[in-house]
């Protein structure tokens, strides 16, 4: 059994330990409020773009002119965007999202290529000889649109070229404080909505149809990597808050079962000195 002194620094060494814990659940509280309202607030212009696009891309074209961005075309690459915190001390999340990406990635049956945004993901897919194409860390809690658009502008480009076949994108999404969710959904090439015939209906394009799809098609694939961006934020202090609470819980039992070991010790100890006080003032008799 432990002595008393060596219980007593550790239960010191555990309250400094649960005063940084509850400091960083603080922090995190703070940070996760603010996450959530840029989330909740990005999300109808997100949703909204996509199904613009979708329904633009389904529309009776007035050319032959095929974008690059909705090609369709046999599927000998892929590319996978993967999106993880940078930083640890929020549970399982990126653990969860890695093994997602690294199952999916295990599904496919042609080579996938890599880019990473965030420490963790590029930690995890480099260690397992995973084909890193770039890695992207150091976005910050509070990204703006400027600090991805070079993500965007790679994967345009890549598909763009030839380079790959197929993007997908793969974050955390937000769905509550307590629940989040990995998501790993196709980005590109952009699937045309289901139109019945009643609105399958030609619309006329200033300049042209084209042009406004050239125009368009990137900032979409901009705002949806933007916007994975920002669900991922959210979903990383909504768990580094719950994980800091669970240990500031956790540290505050550990001192309470501490604090009656260390009692007990002390009762042990008082009685063993009054037992050799006793047996030496009778031995003295």
């Amino acid at each position: 059994m432990p002595s008393l002194r060596q219980i007593k620094r550790r239960i010191r060494s555990i309250e400094n330990t649960g005063k940084v814990t509850k400091a960083m659940e603080m922090i995190a509280a703070s940070k996760m409020r603010r996450a959530q309202a840029s989330v909740l607030a990005g999300r109808p212009y997100s949703e909204k773009i996509q199904e613009v696009i979708a329904h633009l891309a389904a529309q009776p074209a007035e050319q032959d002119v095929v974008q690059p961005l909705l090609e369709q075309r046999e599927v000998r690459r892929i590319q996978v965007v993967q999106i993880t915190p940078d930083r640890g001390l929020c549970g399982g999340l990126h653990s969860n999202l890695n093994r997602r990406v690294a199952q999916f990635i295990s599904q496919q049956s042609v080579p996938v290529g890599i880019i990473s945004v965030g420490r963790k993901g590029r930690d995890f897919m480099i260690r397992y000889g995973q084909d890193v194409k770039a890695a992207f860390t150091g976005l910050g809690d509070r990204p703006v649109v400027a600090d991805t658009s070079v993500i965007s502008r790679m994967v345009v480009d890549d598909y763009s070229e030839g380079s790959f076949d197929q993007v997908f994108i793969s974050y955390m999404e937000f769905v509550s404080t307590t629940v989040q969710q990995p998501v790993v959904r196709q980005l590109l090439p952009i699937v045309p909505a289901e139109l019945q015939a009643t609105q399958r209906v030609g619309y006329i394009y200033e300049p042209d149809a084209s042009t406004v799809l050239e125009s368009l098609l990137p900032r979409f694939v901009e705002m949806e990597i933007y916007h994975a961006v920002l669900e991922l934020i959210a979903s990383e202090q909504s768990a580094r808050m719950v994980a800091m609470r669970n240990a500031t819980e956790s540290a505050s039992e550990m001192v309470t079962d501490l604090t009656l070991l260390a009692n007990k010790v002390r009762q042990e100890t008082i009685t063993s000195e009054l037992l050799d006080l006793i047996a030496g003032a009778a031995a003295v008799r």
